[in-house]
């Protein structure tokens, strides 16, 4: 290695070397569309926008990534050469932590039993098996392949690892159903409503929630996000444990956007990232205009959660209402009265 080389390395990792940036590269390098927004990045990441300047300046100055205007917005990218160094650098990282953090976790003994000392891989082997009993119509080698997509994908973002095994065997069903529900095309199946945003911490979490609550089981719902936060908003956390239904014992979590989530749906609402969502025929799109609880304060997550809450008071109103049945042409009408 030459020393040119190697000071541009060094730049580089000095750059690299604060959880706050190593969090933004990772947000940029895992968008769909390869550039990020300077304000959906302060959004996923909450933090607040003089803060996320700083750190974009100096990844900038560092050669890691580059901007362009657009209108009114500025997006972020990768620059040139940096997406096999980030995706090589971010991926060893990764696994190198969750590697320490499990051992360290296996060490304790004030942990509770079992917590620290959970085999992954056999954990994964039995939730594959359970699944594959589960959706027979399904290949068993497709089955394997969510479940390991639906860990990997996850295990991106996520800080709380111990959960990971579960969240990824909800996530996984929830993929399954989805194909299951497009490979069979019942007509008389029950309405499927996909809500998005970009992170899945907040407006889509809180729209999933309170139409489960108007709706009920009537409505199948599912929210996600085009770039996953890490974990929900606790600004929103409130009112989804106290809008939370499930019984399973499942924690609330982000979840990245499918393509057979799209595919599952018949209404597909967007909620600030719009050009990320695939546009297929024979759904219904809609687009909500609500604000971003991420930075709100205690009253503008109030308002933001009201705003919703109507919202979604009249799609459950639409998608609950029985159908009319017409009337038959040989129906006798009432005589009018003189």
């Amino acid at each position: 290695m030459t020393r040119d080389v190697a000071e541009a390395m060094a730049s580089v990792l000095r750059a690299l070397a604060d959880p706050l940036r190593l969090q933004i590269v990772s947000v940029v390098s895992t968008a769909p569309s390869g550039r990020v927004p300077a304000g959906e990045i302060a959004s996923i990441t909450a933090l607040t926008p003089p803060t996320v300047s700083h750190h974009l300046r100096s990844l900038r100055e560092a050669g890691v990534l580059t901007a362009r205007r657009r209108g009114t917005w500025v997006d972020y990218s990768l620059a040139e050469g940096m997406e096999r160094v980030v995706a090589d650098l971010l991926g060893s990282l990764a696994a190198a932590a969750r590697a320490g953090s499990d051992a360290e976790g296996a060490g304790r003994q004030d942990r509770p039993a079992g917590v620290g000392s959970l085999d992954t891989q056999s954990v994964m082997r039995r939730v594959t098996d359970d699944l594959i009993d589960r959706f027979p119509m399904v290949d068993d080698g497709l089955v394997r392949s969510v479940v390991r997509e639906s860990y990997t994908d996850l295990g991106r973002t996520a800080r709380v690892t111990a959960h990971l095994p579960v969240l990824a065997e909800a996530f996984a069903t929830q993929r399954l159903e989805d194909l299951s529900r497009v490979r069979t095309a019942n007509p008389h199946h029950r309405p499927q409503v996909l809500f998005v945003c970009v992170a899945n911490a907040g407006r889509s979490q809180l729209a999933a929630a309170l139409l489960r609550k108007h709706a009920g089981d009537a409505v199948v719902v599912r929210s996600a996000g085009s770039t996953p936060a890490a974990e929900v908003h606790a600004t929103v956390r409130p009112y989804l444990e106290a809008l939370d239904t499930d019984d399973s014992g499942t924690p609330i979590y982000p979840k990245p956007l499918t393509d057979d989530a799209v595919r599952a749906a018949d209404v597909v609402i967007t909620m600030g990232c719009g050009d990320n969502c695939p546009v297929l025929p024979g759904k219904r799109y809609e687009d909500w205009a609500v604000g971003d609880p991420a930075l709100a304060s205690e009253a503008g997550v109030r308002a933001i959660h009201d705003d919703i809450e109507a919202r979604v008071r009249v799609l459950a109103a639409e998608l609950t209402e029985p159908t009319p049945i017409p009337a038959s042409p040989d129906a006798v009408r009432p005589q009018e009265s003189t």
